[in-house]
């Protein structure tokens, strides 16, 4: 990956999941990258020793990106941290919990809206100017923004909210392409499926729900949080590629949610 020595990324929700796994594979390839965390504070302190040891710089800033003034503050600190921005990977998310349509009030609505696709729009707003900036001085830029396969298939029962977030979150991805594109900006999105090793599964698929979706996969397995952000390092290294608003499926073939 010697496309991305020297690039500079920032990872949201970088420390924990795939966002740490996304973390890891841009230092090991080279980049230097800030992190945004909200509740990993020992994960993304960590990081930075594990930087060094690669020759890289790692930074770090905790902040609730549900508050608009935070996601322009982590932009601002990840700038000044790194002294510019190639990438952009929006990986914060949740489903926060499983409710009904019946069940899922205007509050608890708002709350998955902001935190799947709000805030992602609002830390890519801020971060647009410096990834263009980059993008004329570098030879090109990435951002990619991780969904689910939720987006695509619409996720277990109790998922509705999230699955609408996820979904607009590749009409976003898409759109955005369209925008940005002429500034030599790619932008694509990821639709990771059943993935072990995230906190995800960990907090809202029983054991039983997650061997029922393994027996669905054709490749006989769950994913794993290396194999997304493989996915990620490739999508974030294409600078002279003619990959741009495009979708890439992890899922080892399978719609089964």
């Amino acid at each position: 990956m010697t496309k991305l020595l020297g690039k500079r990324a920032l990872v949201t929700a970088g420390a924990q999941g795939i966002g740490l796994a996304i973390s890891r594979h841009l230092l090991a390839a080279g980049c230097d990258v800030f992190v945004h965390y909200h509740s990993s504070a020992d994960a993304a302190q960590a990081l930075e020793g594990e930087a060094l040891a690669k020759g890289r710089k790692c930074g770090r800033l905790g902040c609730d990106l549900t508050e608009p003034k935070e996601c322009d503050r982590l932009v601002a600190e990840a700038v000044g941290f790194l002294g510019g921005l190639d990438i952009l990977v929006n990986n914060a998310g949740s489903l926060v919990a499983r409710r009904l349509l019946a069940d899922a009030d205007d509050e608890f609505w708002t709350e998955v809206m902001s935190l799947n696709l709000g805030s992602l729009r609002r830390v890519t707003r801020a971060a647009a100017p410096h990834v263009a900036a980059a993008a004329t001085t570098g030879g090109g830029a990435s951002i990619v923004n991780i969904s689910s396969i939720a987006g695509r298939k619409g996720g277990h029962p109790g998922s509705l909210a999230y699955a609408t977030a996820k979904g607009a979150v590749l009409t976003f991805s898409r759109a955005l392409s369209s925008e940005l594109g002429p500034k030599g900006i790619r932008v694509n999105a990821i639709t990771p499926g059943y993935i072990v090793g995230s906190q995800f599964h960990a907090v809202h698929t029983t054991p039983e729900a997650g061997q029922l979706t393994i027996a669905g996969i054709p490749l006989g397995r769950a994913g794993t949080v290396d194999d997304v952000a493989r996915a990620v390092l490739f999508l974030a290294g294409e600078y002279d590629g003619f990959v741009n608003g495009a979708t890439l499926d992890i899922n080892g073939g399978s719609y089964t949610c």
